[in-house]
């Protein structure tokens, strides 16, 4: 059975402070749980603090993006090479708002994909439709395309290290949620596709993760479905309890979920 992973995306939230004070409660909360991987993804500006403050514990982190080069003129960026001098195990790439907001392409992704790989680094690749995309049919397509553009030549000797994530993005920060159903009749469409690419062996090993409005009261029922092997959480991810919850239920061996 894959390894559930349940990553927490906080986006522009807390400073390093905060972050310290996050995991400071959290850790308590889900010390006797061991079944998944637990990631954060803080800021740029607090990964430093939670990677230490993480230390010897069963929580990974790591980086929003990065750049695809190890160094350059490049203002703002940082190398996969920056994000490993300071233990950075993970890194999330081409999640919707940077596409939205940064201009982010999948052939950049393709970039970086590729570095996160050389490097030792964890590449959880964030796909999606948008709500006209769904409504009009052409969800496929659009995971299609996205998968064409951030996979292209990629050695099949490392598609066992990339995590995919399949986020709606009409599901991202509004309280809807794809149905438990169509959440895994989408998974699979990945999955085939990485199996077309990869391999079945290959591909029956990788791990597609869900995110959109994951919150403690249908993490089970996401994570009930054979298909989903865990949840990248956005606005559910802030608070500790919260967030400990869907760690503790968001596992397929346990169904049962806060009423």
């Amino acid at each position: 059975m894959r390894t559930p992973i349940i990553a927490a995306n906080w986006k522009m939230y807390k400073s390093p402070a905060e972050s310290v004070k996050f995991i400071r409660e959290f850790l308590p909360m889900i010390e006797s749980h061991g079944d998944s991987e637990v990631v954060l993804f803080p800021t740029a500006t607090s990964l430093v603090s939670v990677i230490d403050a993480v230390r010897g514990s069963v929580i990974r982190a790591g980086a929003q993006t990065m750049h695809w080069l190890n160094e350059g003129p490049y203002t703002g960026q940082t190398s996969p090479t920056m994000l490993t001098s300071i233990g950075a195990t993970h890194v999330l790439l081409g999640h919707s708002e940077r596409r939205l907001y940064a201009n982010e392409t999948y052939e950049h992704v393709n970039l970086k994909i590729k570095a996160a790989c050389a490097h030792a680094l964890t590449p959880v690749v964030c796909l999606g439709e948008m709500l006209s995309d769904r409504q009009e049919g052409y969800t496929a397509d659009t995971l299609m395309a996205q998968m064409g553009a951030a996979l292209a030549n990629f050695p099949q000797d490392r598609a066992h290290t990339l995590v995919i994530a399949y986020e709606p993005v009409w599901a991202i920060g509004t309280g809807s949620t794809a149905s438990p159903e169509i959440a895994n009749e989408t998974h699979s469409i990945i999955r085939e596709e990485l199996k077309r690419r990869f391999g079945a062996e290959i591909a029956d090993e990788m791990r597609i993760l869900y995110g959109g409005s994951v919150k403690p009261s249908n993490v089970a029922e996401l994570m009930a479905q054979p298909e989903i092997d865990g949840a990248l959480v956005g606005g559910g991810s802030l608070d500790p309890e919260t967030f400990s919850q869907i760690v503790r239920f968001g596992h397929r061996d346990k169904p049962e979920r806060p009423a």
